[in-house]
């Protein structure tokens, strides 16, 4: 029988699943981190799949491409990895007193740094090793890819922001069910919705934009490694806003919080 957590619990689960990570070997987390890089490339080479070609109806391709990329968190979630953009959850722990600041930084870099690798290796994978990239499909990643780089500074920080305010809210939504079908359900629709609305979200950049470049791009003058290393470390910054701070912190300060102490 499932089991659904409320608002209040999940809070509170939230900071015991940053103690958690926090305390986790650094060793495993990284490995953690690298297959959660991987799930996302091959989401997000589904999704490129999917943008393929031409939908007659408006805005379907977007959320059929939302749709299959759902499947990275899924996998991250259900099997078990470490993602980068999920773990901006600690904030809560870390506001709570069970982590210290620093631990929680140090989680950040290891995992940023392992969600980096399992995304490049991916990336090589698909695009060199399987050759599946071709035509219409290298077509849809290079104009993809093309087109974060050519995004505004302070746009792309912005969009990083709407990314992870939907991928934790996600997480914690999976978090309030018992089952695997209930943690499927609840991941599927904030995903889906940050893709189709165009959001950045950085560690599936990781692979979009290095998967493109490694076609050798033609073409695409705003598709370079400069743009796309910006590309990454900016919606990364708008990713810790949109998670620590947006889910994270609002969500500790109203449940887990202890009230203050009544003047008389």
């Amino acid at each position: 029988m499932a089991v659904f957590s409320d608002s209040s619990q999940i809070a509170f689960n939230m900071v015991e699943m940053g103690i958690k990570k926090a305390a986790r070997p650094a060793g495993r987390e990284f490995l953690l981190a690298i297959l959660a890089g991987v799930y996302i490339g091959l989401a997000a080479h589904f999704s490129t799949l999917a943008a393929a070609g031409e939908v007659p109806w408006l805005g379907l391709k977007k959320i059929i491409q939302g749709l299959v990329f759902s499947l990275g968190l899924i996998l991250v979630v259900i099997p078990g990895a470490e993602l980068f953009t999920g773990n901006c959850l600690l904030s809560a722990a870390v506001l709570e007193k069970k982590v210290r600041p620093a631990a929680m930084v140090k989680n950040w870099l290891l995992v940023w740094t392992g969600n980096f690798a399992g995304a490049l290796f991916m990336a090589v994978f698909i695009v060199l090793g399987t050759g599946l990239v071709r035509g219409i499909f290298a077509e849809a990643a290079l104009e993809i890819a093309a087109a974060k780089c050519a995004l505004p500074g302070w746009t792309i920080f912005i969009r990083g922001i709407g990314a992870n305010w939907l991928v934790c809210l996600g997480v914690l939504m999976a978090m309030a069910s018992g089952d695997a079908a209930g943690k499927i359900l609840g991941m599927i629709f904030p995903v889906t919705a940050f893709v189709a609305m165009g959001f950045e979200h950085g560690i599936a950049n990781m692979y979009f934009i290095p998967a493109a470049l490694l076609l050798n791009p033609q073409g695409y003058p705003a598709l370079n490694w400069i743009n796309g290393i910006k590309n990454i470390i900016i919606a990364t910054g708008g990713n810790i806003v949109g998670g620590a701070f947006f889910v994270g912190a609002l969500y500790w300060f109203i449940y887990v919080r202890p009230p203050k102490a009544s003047k008389k």
